[in-house]
């Protein structure tokens, strides 16, 4: 299994996240349609981070397991948290004046989708996709 790791701290790191899923998913043999939904979700992932976090970054992980492959895509921050979850999951929800496809975009981009938040510690969210 490859892990790279692309730290975000400034508006230029979220399309060198972009570039490096999309990379990952082109190498282990994504079609051009699951690449440009992975970049999309590396995209609001990476956004968040950079705009309500002040410091994190996007790990990516190659799976190849009893035949399946695919990507891991772990954000982790140290921001604020989210207070509430089911509320950041909700279509049209946002907080930054954008269209609020954030979260629930990711979730329906993405096969799983996992999201865990501490008030005051941070955010993890991980999500993969299968080929």
């Amino acid at each position: 299994m490859k892990t790279s790791y692309v730290n975000i701290h400034k508006e230029l790191d979220i399309v060198h996240a972009r570039q490096i899923g999309r990379d990952i998913a082109k190498q282990i043999g994504f079609g051009t349609v699951d690449q440009a939904r992975i970049t999309t979700a590396i995209s609001e992932l990476a956004r968040n981070i950079y705009l309500y976090a002040e410091k994190g970054g996007i790990s990516f992980e190659v799976i190849d397991t009893l035949g399946r492959k695919g990507i891991i895509m772990t954000a982790i921050d140290s921001g604020p948290g989210i207070n509430d979850i089911r509320l950041v999951l909700q279509d049209g929800y946002t907080t930054s004046g954008g269209l609020g496809a954030g979260l629930p975009g990711v979730k329906r981009l993405m096969d799983e989708f996992e999201i865990q938040s501490d008030i005051g510690q941070g955010t993890t969210i991980k999500v993969a996709k299968w080929i």
